[in-house]
């Protein structure tokens, strides 16, 4: 009998790998995943960086490298927050890591022990629940309303939790619901973090892929005293499979997280960092970024107009500036499951609400994706979505 920890869940299942494994059939239309569009992926220009890498680099790339990655890529990420949010950093201030889930990870494993109280939105990006449960946090949750996460809730919550140890947040078009913060409750969330004594994680995977609306600084703009880690990604504006993400932090805080990194797997994967500083040097990742949110704004755009024809009239949805999810209110459903398997056997899928909560979940809500869904199909896989949310909504 295998004596497992307490971080590997106790019934061992992955309810939303089953979602996605049930809606991956071909003959469902699923809004379910949280995929960039392949169409757009630069192959050929990767490809020739690739060779380039190679060419300039190959012993090093195919050699052990340093744990907190490539300084051109590193000074790159200083460059990229200086430029977009007003940032000031040096490369010191840069860890490199594979994919932005691993910084995730490093972070709740750097400050979270068990009973620590963690601070996350209400609904929030559910693996950051796994990962700060998988730590032995005790999750509190913050409640949220259309401009994002509440900053009233917030000071409440603090107020009856001053020992909180961490807020995490997505404030540009959260996962799930595509909602972004405004400026103004930005800035008071520095301010409390710096008053509560509060570490806030900004995890911002989405912001570069903005349609519609006028850009909104960071909050770690607004940190005057190191109390912001903020995340970045190229999984959604390069390749996903390349598994690359940063986080920006004080030296000390990078420092620490260098070594917890170190012995989860030693570096980053060179070919990956040294391909994508060819890239960067070789390409304007900033006109390919504005390709992507020009073809996701037209998506978002269809689903829209699909809910709105579609859907019965009292179900909600949120209506993002940009991003890649939306989310769904639907009233008098108290089995959001059953309501997802009656969608599956009619050939549509979505992501149940349920797995994005820390504590009890708001029955009747789902995430839908139109970054990864052909145009012809969404009107279709709406009206599926309608005709089976019309035996809810009365």
């Amino acid at each position: 009998m295998v004596k497992f920890s307490s971080r590997v869940p106790a019934d061992g299942t992955d309810a939303v790998g089953s979602i996605l494994k049930a809606a991956a059939d071909p003959k469902i239309i699923s809004f379910a995943g949280g995929l960039p569009a392949p169409e757009l992926f630069p192959v050929k220009e990767m490809e020739a960086a690739t060779d380039q890498a190679f060419e300039k680099h190959g012993r090093e790339l195919m050699q052990y490298g340093g744990a907190k990655g490539l300084p051109e890529l590193r000074q790159w990420a200083c460059q990229h927050v200086a430029e977009k949010e007003n940032i000031r950093c040096e490369a010191d201030n840069v860890l490199i890591t594979t994919g932005s889930e691993q910084a995730l990870d490093l972070v709740g494993k750097a400050l979270v022990d068990p009973g620590d109280v963690v601070l996350v939105e209400q609904p929030t990006y559910l693996c950051a629940v796994d990962v700060f449960k998988s730590y032995g946090a005790k999750l509190v949750s913050v409640a949220m309303d259309d401009d994002g996460l509440r900053t009233d809730a917030l000071e409440d919550v603090l107020k009856k939790y001053p020992e909180a140890k961490l807020l995490y947040t997505v404030p540009n078009f959260q996962n799930p619901t595509g909602r972004t913060i405004p400026e103004e409750r930005r800035q008071r969330i520095a301010e409390l973090a710096a008053q509560y004594d509060l570490m806030v994680l900004e995890d911002n995977p989405y912001g570069e892929i903005r349609f519609a609306g006028e850009h909104v600084p960071a909050i770690k703009s607004f940190d005057q005293d190191g109390h912001v880690c903020y995340m970045g990604t190229f999984s959604k504006t390069l390749a996903p499979g390349f598994r690359l993400g940063w986080v920006m932090a004080t030296k000390e805080m990078i420092d620490k997280l260098t070594v917890l990194k170190q012995s989860a797997d030693l570096h980053t994967d060179n070919l990956a960092q040294y391909a994508t500083v060819e890239y960067l040097q070789a390409n304007d990742l900033a006109a390919h970024v504005k390709e992507i949110s020009a073809l996701y704004g037209k998506r978002k755009q269809l689903m829209i107009d699909g809910i709105n024809k579609y859907f019965p009239d009292k179900v909600k949805s949120t209506d993002p500036d940009g991003g890649m999810f939306l989310w769904v209110e639907v009233p008098g459903v108290d089995d959001t499951i059953a309501v997802f398997k009656e969608c599956l056997k009619n050939n549509v899928a979505f992501v149940p609400g349920d797995p994005f909560y820390a504590g009890q979940p708001q029955p009747g809500t789902f995430r839908l994706n139109y970054s990864n869904m052909a145009e012809d199909q969404i009107e279709v896989g709406l009206k599926r979505l309608g005709t089976v949310l019309a035996k809810y909504v009365h």
